[in-house]
């Protein structure tokens, strides 16, 4: 029995500290989960089960997936579980979402993605024990639970300035990758905002409703990016413009069986599904390699692919990956990725899978696409859909 994608939504992605810093990841959650359902014409109490993906879970309460499914009006009779399993969390729980109806063991699904990197708190290790006499270190949960490779010990962004090196990546590719990826998401805003469910944040003011992605730089080019310093390493590549931004946000989709979509019009089908992992801790190769993986169960060559989505965690792995799947660039990340849009670690798996349904419906029936994404610790996971 295949599983099928008969709606998405999403927030807005807001940057890092911005007009959603008071907003927990729950709340960004319960936003997208109603709004998914409200596009797919699913009433909540049809939902079966709930899988969300969620990274930094310090302070957020006991199982924030079903939090934020309890918030979108989903029975307390429907379970939940929260994924981990850092940047892929959200891609996984709709793997987990498509497996469960697979095997026949639910007709209605959720799968959401949300995060709230401004909210992420500072921790004191020990704490339990306590401290006699002189200073306490805290230790930054955004830091230490997301954005660091917990086998190195260092930030992300350091381990893959250091792996890339003899990748043949250059700076200008980096850069160009970038460049575009603003380009893009300015040219597609009118195609992004069919996903988008407007979120009211209160002021003194009154409500405000914001309905827009806020970190798409608009002036970005090649050369005001070439001006950046590299942010890792001296001699390196990798900088603040050519990597991901930090960002606030959530996103959700409503998966259902075949005899359950008689009722509905559901926009895509997953052909396969892939989870893979090293042979190091490195993230360059791994949407390729998962995307490979499900190629492969899916029985398809790469150039069936109308459509590709690479999660943008670094321009350096969207450039790498793209290249090891000899896939033309200009099908990959058609309205932009992560480097314009943002990264809200749990939920950027959730929404270029999402967004991915949307363009393969745009394309007509039977288009094929994929969508893959890096996760810290050397991981990869990917998803292949045929528009219905």
């Amino acid at each position: 029995m295949s599983a099928l994608i008969a709606g998405y939504a999403r927030t807005p992605f807001v940057k890092y500290n911005g007009v959603f810093a008071a907003v927990p990841a729950t709340a960004l959650g319960a936003h997208a989960i109603a709004a998914a359902l409200a596009n797919a014409g699913v009433a909540p109490d049809a939902v079966q089960y709930v899988f969300g993906g969620q990274v930094v879970q310090a302070g957020a309460g006991q199982n924030p997936a079903r939090q934020a499914a309890v918030g979108a009006g989903i029975p307390f009779a429907v379970p939940a579980v929260t994924l981990n399993a850092v940047c892929l969390s959200g891609m996984l729980a709709v793997s987990a979402a498509a497996q469960l109806i697979e095997g026949g063991g639910a007709d209605v699904v959720v799968a959401v993605g949300q995060e709230s990197m401004s909210r992420a708190p500072h921790a004191w290790p020990g704490s339990r024990v306590g401290k006699k006499y002189g200073a306490i270190e805290l230790l930054d949960t955004l830091e230490v639970d997301g954005l660091s490779d917990a086998f190195e010990k260092t930030s992300m962004g350091a381990s893959t300035e250091e792996h890339g090196r003899g990748l043949g990546i250059t700076r200008a590719e980096q850069d160009a990758w970038s460049a575009e990826s603003h380009r893009r998401l300015a040219a597609g805003r009118e195609f992004l905002a069919g996903e988008i469910a407007a979120y009211e944040v209160a002021g003194r003011g009154g409500s405000t409703a914001y309905e827009l992605d806020d970190g798409l730089r608009e002036d970005t080019t090649v050369e005001t990016l070439s001006r950046l310093r590299p942010a890792f390493s001296p001699d390196g590549a990798i900088t603040a413009g050519n990597s991901s931004q930090v960002t606030d946000g959530a996103a959700a989709i409503v998966l259902v069986s075949e005899r359950y979509a008689r009722a509905q019009a559901p926009i895509a089908r997953v052909s396969a599904h892939a989870f893979v992992a090293g042979p190091d801790v490195s993230l360059h190769a791994q949407p390729a390699n998962a995307i490979a993986a499900a190629l492969s169960t899916a029985g398809l060559p790469a150039s069936e692919l109308g459509a590709i989505e690479i999660n943008e965690a670094f321009a350096a792995v969207a450039v790498h990956s793209t290249r090891l799947l000899g896939a033309d660039p200009a099908i990959v990340n058609a309205h932009g990725g992560a480097i314009a849009l943002g990264h809200p670690i749990g939920a950027s798996g959730t929404r270029i899978v999402g967004h991915l349904a949307r363009r393969l419906a745009a394309l007509g029936s039977g288009a094929l696409g994929a969508a893959g994404i890096c996760g810290g610790g050397g991981q990869g996971a990917a998803l292949v859909l045929e528009s219905v």
